[in-house]
Parts: C-alpha cells; structure tokens; sequence
C-alpha cells in the first residue's frame, strides 16, 4: 500500500519444494551432521554418502584427469553444446554401451546429461501425464520419491525381498500396476542395498513390465562395481522384451561425481519409445533445461577409450576389500545384521534390533545419537524407505572404516540392555 501503509508482497515460498528436499539424502545427512559435537577432536567418519572421491585409494585415472585438461586447452568446447550432448560425445556413449548389448545403439539413442540425477529428473519429468503413477523399490534411491512428487506423479512402492537377495517381488508389481502405470525403476548395481541382479532375474523383471505394458527405468550408475557372484548385466539385453530406458554416468565407475556428466539412453530396438512419444518428450524437457559442460563432454571420447582395465581393477578390488571388511566388522555388532553379503555399488543395508537397545527409539535417533557420541555419520532406513534399518557405506580408506565401526561397536556396547 502507498501513503506509509502495510505493503502487502505478493510473493512466497514454494512449500513444495521444502517438501520434497526433506526426505533427499542430502537433506538427512545434513540434519545428522548438526548433531555433531563441535569439541570431539576425532575425524568424522562418513558413513553416510556414496562419494569416495576425496580418499586417496579413491582416485580417478590421471588419463581422465589430462583429458578434461587438454579438453579445455583446446578451446574448441567454450561454447554452448547441443541440448541433447554434442555428437562426439554421443557417439563414444553409444559405442561404449554398445559393447555389452546384442545390438548397436546409435548415438541418437544417448542423451547427456547434468549427472545421472539430471537423467532421472528428465523421464519422470516425461512419464508426468495427469493420474500417472509409478513404482518404485522399497528400499531405494529417494530423489525419485521427492522428484516424482514434486512433478505430480504418483509413486507406488514395490518391496526388494533381503532373504533372496533383494530380489524384485514382482508379484507385488503385478498387483500394484493398473491401466495408470506408466513405468518401474530397478537399481543395478543396488543402492542402497549392495545387490546385484542376476540375468534370470532381469530377464523377468521385463517379461512382466512387458505384460504391464510399462517400460522399465534402470539405473546403473554403478555399473561395472561388482565383486560376487553376478556379474553386472545391463538391462538394455532385454530392450526387445520391453522398451528400457538406461541412466548412468561416469560419476562412480571413474570416481568424479564433480563432474556431473551423465547420460539417459533408450534401449528401444522395436521402436515403442518413439512411437508412443516418449523421445520427443525427452527432447522437448532437454531444450528447456541446461546441459553438462562442454569441455567435459569433450572429454568423454578419450575418457572411456582408454582408460585401462587396471584402473577398473583397481577400483573393484578397493571396494571388494572394503565391503568384505565391513561385513565381517558388522557381526560383532550385535544390535545389526546384514542379511546378504554387498556384492556390488558402495552400499550395505543392516537391521537395526532395537530390542538390544536402551533408551533408542528408532533408526532416526539411532544415527543422531551415534553422531553425537561417536561422530559417524550412518543413513537412517527411513530415507530409503525401510524404517529401522541402516545404510552402511563402505566407500572410504580402510582405516577409517575399521575405525567407524568400531565406534559403532562401542555406541552399541554402551546403550545394550542390562541383561
């Protein structure tokens, strides 16, 4: 109002928003991280994240490294790229990919993209029509739940069963689907439960999105990082069963999530994908949005030619290594159990048995408390979805992950029941 009267603004919050950040991953371990004490001289131990690139034993290839740089010192990648990834770079993507499939992807099958997070932004964003839904794992990767409901689609979840494996109970699928289904998303390599799915079982995690008539999101952006018995098999080998869309990137395989290159691929030899309008969706969101760098882009073809098998070698063996030493600390944890050995990803899910426990509540003031008393931070269940459960990340130096776990060892030993 004018004449020294109360303005009234007309502008606010989007409540949305501060919804959906609240159950991201990032929004948990930050609530955690306040609960340190500022006078505990010992390094935090982040157990928490899946980012273990600042750990030496960590590092990404220094052929990576000079790629991006003579990328840049080149100058021929400060312009603005193609909205769906310059061609080189498709191009190597398609080829790269291609390698594991029984047929050629072509470099319009590959859209880049800000990180693997970007590429699931994009199909959600897609499959958004007015009554969609969608099913996701239980446990699982939250920014779906908080991107799906931020775009009005909504999610319905189906469970991963830890006594087999954390297999796809695909008859909950079945009945959770309805003519409103538009699609389901499996996690391979799983985060957050370390699994990795075997050919059979994918083979029919398509038979039936197949008979759904849905099409199946597979995110693999752990690719490559098993160490058990199942190699990791790309969903895409089953794209003439039922229309799969891939996102991935070299964020985990190479170690630099920083970068934020990713890509979402179409694994569509029938053509259903075009046919039903989904590429040109795809096409029409990435118009609108932003793109990854281009001198990163740039970089990609040298990148994924010839970065050597030794460096990938070294990398699963690191975390062979570490998942096997966390498994076997994790039994002389008596308040949790591991029900499968991680055989894959940087991840392991343990139950929580709070009736070990004094004066704990749940997982939530499980991990607030260790934070506190400890300074470990470990993710609650509850924000993948299983309440009274604990995601273990096994991604750092070896010394500091047999230090964690034994501060977690001596938290559970000072709140144990009196017997």
């Amino acid at each position: 109002m004018e004449n020294g009267g109360v303005i009234r603004w007309r502008f606010g919050c989007n409540d949305e928003l501060t919804k959906a950040s609240a159950i991201t991953v990032r929004g948990v371990l930050n609530t955690l991280m306040d609960n340190l004490k500022p006078e505990d001289s010992r390094p935090v131990i982040p157990l928490g994240h899946g980012d273990p690139s600042s750990f030496p034993c960590f590092r990404t290839t220094p052929l990576a490294v000079d790629a991006v740089c003579d990328a840049v010192r080149s100058a021929k990648y400060n312009g603005y790229g193609s909205t769906v990834g310059i061609p080189p770079a498709r191009s190597a993507i398609a080829e790269y990919l291609s390698k594991d499939l029984p047929y050629k992807l072509s470099p319009d099958d590959v859209y880049l993209t800000i990180g693997c997070t970007q590429a699931l932004e994009v199909i959600l964003e897609v499959l958004a029509r007015p009554n969609a839904n969608i099913l996701l794992p239980r446990p699982g990767f939250p920014y779906y739940e908080s991107r799906a409901g931020f775009c009005h689609l909504e999610v319905r979840h189906f469970n991963l069963i830890p006594e087999r494996g954390w297999e796809v109970d695909l008859d909950a699928v079945e009945a959770l689907a309805d003519e409103n289904t538009a699609a389901m998303v499996i996690i391979n390599p799983g985060n957050p439960c370390g699994n990795v799915f075997s050919y059979e079982h994918l083979k029919k995690v398509a038979e039936t999105a197949r008979k759904l008539g849905i099409l199946v999101i597979s995110d693999e952006v752990y690719d490559h990082l098993t160490f058990g018995n199942n190699p990791f098999v790309p969903m895409g080998i089953f794209g003439s069963i039922a229309p799969i869309v891939t996102v991935g990137s070299i964020s985990k395989r190479w170690i630099v999530p920083g970068w934020r290159l990713g890509w979402l691929i179409t694994n569509d030899p029938n053509g259903i994908l075009k046919n039903q309008g989904i590429v040109d969706s795809i096409k029409g969101y990435l118009n609108i949005s932003s793109d990854p760098a281009t001198f990163v882009q740039g970089a990609i073809p040298h990148i994924l030619k010839n970065t050597t098998n030794e460096f990938f070698t070294k990398i699963v063996n690191t975390l062979k290594e570490a998942a096997d030493l966390c498994y076997d600390r994790i039994k002389d944890i008596h308040c949790i159990t591991c029900p499968s050995k991680p055989e894959g990803s940087m991840f392991v899910m343990v139950k929580l048995n709070l009736s070990l426990l004094e004066g704990i509540k749940d997982d939530v003031d499980f991990c607030c408390k260790l934070a506190e008393e400890e300074s470990v931070i470990v993710l609650p269940g509850v924000a993948v979805g299983l309440k009274n459960w604990l995601r273990v990340t096994f991604a750092i130096e070896p010394s500091s992950l047999d230090d964690g776990l034994g501060r977690i060892k001596a938290f559970y030993e000072r709140h144990a029941k009196k017997q």
